[in-house]
């Protein structure tokens, strides 16, 4: 597919017919480790969420309830990073931004991340509602790690809208 298209053919799904197979989620997530990150630290980290049990129970306990019909039928992916990693040096952080850059690098993870899975026939649902150390606790993430996402993936079960964007020049200022 053509990037561009690819980019007009992902949007966020809330509704799926069936979850991504395992071969297809492992080509996912090595598509997604190909994003750039800061000196190339790879910080980010994710928890691919299959079991049928696990995932019950991810949706029970972790997330809201307007959020838990958005996951039944998918597969279920946590990303994080390591704290003090990316955007540090000998332990210090190398500018004011400090941990922003992890979840800068794990902001540029997921976008890969749901591209590829758009790539390969399957949608996505990022997702910030949750609850984070309920599901902490449930993946056994550890606390060196801050939980940023959870995001569905699986095959479309409905059609998604195409929310309209805004004027590009609402959002950008050329100097």
């Amino acid at each position: 597919m053509d990037f561009k298209d690819l980019i007009q053919a992902r949007r966020s799904v809330r509704g799926y017919a069936e979850p991504v197979s395992h071969e297809a989620l492992e080509n996912i997530l090595k598509n997604a480790q190909q994003a750039p990150s800061w000196a190339n630290q790879q910080a980010s980290r994710c928890y691919a969420v299959e079991s049928p049990e696990k995932l019950e129970e991810l949706r029970k306990k972790g997330l809201p309830d307007f959020n838990q019909p958005r996951v039944e039928n998918a597969s279920v992916i946590v990303t994080t990073y390591v704290k003090d990693m990316a955007g540090f040096h000998q332990g210090v952080p190398a500018n004011e931004i400090g941990n922003g850059w992890g979840a800068y690098d794990l902001g540029l993870h997921d976008a890969y991340l749901i591209l590829a899975a758009r790539d390969a026939g399957y949608d996505t649902l990022i997702m910030g509602m949750r609850d984070a150390a309920v599901i902490r606790e449930i993946l056994d993430i550890p606390d060196t790690e801050d939980i940023m996402s959870v995001i569905a993936i699986g095959k479309r079960g409905q059609e998604p809208v195409n929310n309209p964007r805004k004027e590009l020049s609402e959002v950008v200022k050329f100097i």
